[in-house]
């Protein structure tokens, strides 16, 4: 067994450097490791940039580490929603960077790093600002974008349940982002709400494999 069951979510987090890149998983709250973010702001790490679905909701979870002046830059596709007012007022304060990059095309840049992907055209975002300075090439009559693969040092993720051994299950909706993340970073964190023993996960529900995960923590209810 490789995985390390974290007997908190501080020592989850231990070890998270400055300036590094966190994918964070989570489509607005549904699947968001909050707890695992609230122990990154304990912990102290800076100058990071995150990329996620959204650029935080409320005061909580993401929105709580944004407010810390914690992130240099973020990487998302929605960065305003009505509850988006910690990222609005950083924004227009010139104190955050911001590329907004397509949901489909952000899953797959981060499904690209973990399949080893160099690069891959998308039809998404041809002839808005999104595609501005970026190679495009037409195939088959049709014009693409060229699009880079995102890699992260830390994957922060939500799952329902894990075994000892580390294997994730999700739970509906909130497993969004978090097998793809899982694949893209170099030690990826997962925040459970059970921890089974070895044996007790059905193999065929095994969504993200133990090879992918490096630390599980039972903690809170994010999926």
């Amino acid at each position: 067994m490789t995985v390390q069951v974290c007997a908190d979510a501080d020592e989850a987090v231990a070890g998270i450097k400055d300036g590094s890149t966190v994918l964070v998983g989570g489509f607005g709250m549904a699947g968001m490791p909050v707890e695992l973010i609230d122990a990154l702001i304990r912990q102290g790490a800076t100058d990071l940039t995150v990329v996620s679905n959204n650029a935080g909701n409320g005061d909580t979870g993401l929105a709580a580490l944004l407010a810390k002046g914690r992130v240099r830059r973020i990487v998302c596709s929605f960065p305003r929603q009505s509850d988006s007012w910690v990222f609005d007022r950083l924004y227009r304060e010139g104190r955050i960077e911001l590329e907004v990059v397509p949901q489909g095309t952000l899953a797959e840049r981060m499904r690209a790093a973990g399949a080893g992907i160099g690069a891959f055209f998308s039809p998404t975002g041809v002839g808005t600002p999104l595609a501005e300075g970026k190679e495009t090439r037409e195939i088959n009559g049709r014009t693409y974008v060229l699009e880079y693969p995102i890699k992260g040092d830390v994957a922060l993720i939500g799952a329902h349940r894990a075994d000892r051994m580390g294997n994730l299950v999700y739970r509906k909706t909130a497993r969004n982002f978090g097998p793809v993340m899982a694949t893209a970073a170099t030690t990826v964190v997962a925040q459970v709400r059970e921890i089974v023993e070895i044996g007790e996960i059905d193999p065929e529900a095994v969504v993200t494999p133990s090879i992918y995960v490096d630390r599980v923590v039972q903690a809170g209810a994010a999926a």
